[in-house]
């Protein structure tokens, strides 16, 4: 009896386990489905891994091998530049080409594409609205390899008032060439007169081809204001405006100048390096000399050769010519431990003219010289006929 009872409960309990194992193996085989799990590996080294694929995004073109977009943003095209264009992807469409008489580029496919006084990025897009009806959403970069002369005029109060033939690209990094600005154009035509207003400076410039003015078919243009004094005081860089082709400057001449001004402007990187004066009369060199601006007077005498054994040291002449056509004279008094002053030492202006006279004892003898001329004339006479 026993043994039937002990049996019984040793079957009982062999169920209950086996039930509880079953319920666990299922478990597990379950959540193995659900997660998909797998058994553990060591996890790869990083720089063993290759990256995957991407896709190329629409907008980013691949790198290519063409010549960077060096010219700045404010460069207008014209006939005569030598661009590329690449049209991403296609590089059958894409290639080196010249701007046209007329302003066009004559592309692949696409035919003629007027660029003409548009910046590099208008241009682009010009080209890219031209191939929309053979590419879908075609990207197109636009950058010059050779850029045309530039041609501009100066007039006014400069030295060498003209026309000057530029290429931009002359004196700069051949990677970054930049546009000529107003004050280096001065300089080119041998800066300004000491009679320039650079307050009232106008430069005239062509408007593009798309802007033509509806009064008998002619270009129009628009006047630029430039104030070169704020540039001079305040640093004011945006008054340097940079130059396009056509453009045309005008420098007016002053009205009234202030000395005080005249000497600061005499130092401008844009006003001449050396001015020409004339220092005549007694100097031991009398003749024109070139001296730097703001040269004082006592320094143009010495560098005549200073005065000779006739000159009357006291006072010279200074002779200026104003800017209204007048001329003015005035009597200054020599004193070569002066320093630079407007009374005393003044500073020099283009075309100044200092006059040494003769001392009063070297007029004196001079006059007795021209009365006493007749005598040794009649002297020399007599002695040719041995009288």
């Amino acid at each position: 009896m026993m043994r039937n009872q002990v049996s019984t409960a040793l079957e009982a309990v062999d169920k209950r386990w086996s039930i509880k194992l079953m319920l666990g193996l299922s478990t597990a085989v379950l959540l193995t489905g659900f997660l998909d799990l797998k058994p553990a590996t060591a996890l790869p080294d990083l720089a063993e891994t290759e990256a995957l694929p991407t896709q190329p995004r629409l907008l980013e073109p691949l790198q290519t091998e063409a010549p960077e977009a060096f010219i700045q943003e404010d460069y207008l095209l014209g006939v005569g530049d030598y661009l590329r264009v690449d049209v991403f992807n296609i590089p059958d469409y894409s290639g080196e080409f010249r701007v046209l008489s007329g302003g066009v580029l004559n592309l692949p496919v696409a035919g003629p594409v007027a660029v003409e006084g548009l910046s590099i990025q208008q241009a682009a897009t010009q080209v890219e609205q031209q191939l929309m009806q053979y590419v879908r959403r075609p990207y197109v970069t636009l950058s010059v390899l050779k850029t045309r002369p530039l041609q501009i005029a100066i007039a006014g109060e400069v030295n060498r008032p003209g026309t000057y033939r530029l290429g931009i690209d002359d004196d700069a990094d051949a990677t970054s060439p930049e546009l000529p600005t107003l004050t280096q154009v001065i300089e080119l035509a041998g800066g300004i007169t000491q009679s320039a207003d650079i307050r009232q400076i106008q430069v005239q410039r062509r408007l593009p081809p798309g802007n033509l003015s509806a009064l008998r078919g002619q270009r129009s243009s628009q006047t630029v204001a430039i104030n070169l004094w704020d540039l001079l005081q305040a640093g004011d860089l945006e008054e340097d405006l940079r130059l396009q082709d056509g453009d045309r400057i005008l420098i007016p001449t002053a009205t009234a100048l202030n000395p005080d001004e005249i000497a600061e402007l005499a130092t401008a990187s844009f006003s001449p390096d050396q001015i020409s004066v004339n220092v005549v009369g007694e100097v031991e060199a009398p003749g024109s000399i070139v001296v730097p601006p703001n040269t004082p007077l006592n320094q143009a005498i010495l560098a005549a050769g200073g005065f000779n054994n006739r000159a009357r040291r006291g006072t010279v002449n200074l002779v200026r010519l104003n800017p209204n056509g007048t001329v003015s004279q005035r009597a200054i008094e020599i004193d070569f431990t002066q320093g630079i002053n407007d009374e005393m030492n003044p500073p020099l202006r283009p075309n100044d003219t200092v006059i040494v006279q003769r001392s009063g004892l070297a007029r004196i003898s001079d006059t007795v010289g021209t009365v006493l001329s007749p005598v040794r004339d009649a002297f020399g006479i007599l002695r040719l006929f041995g009288l």
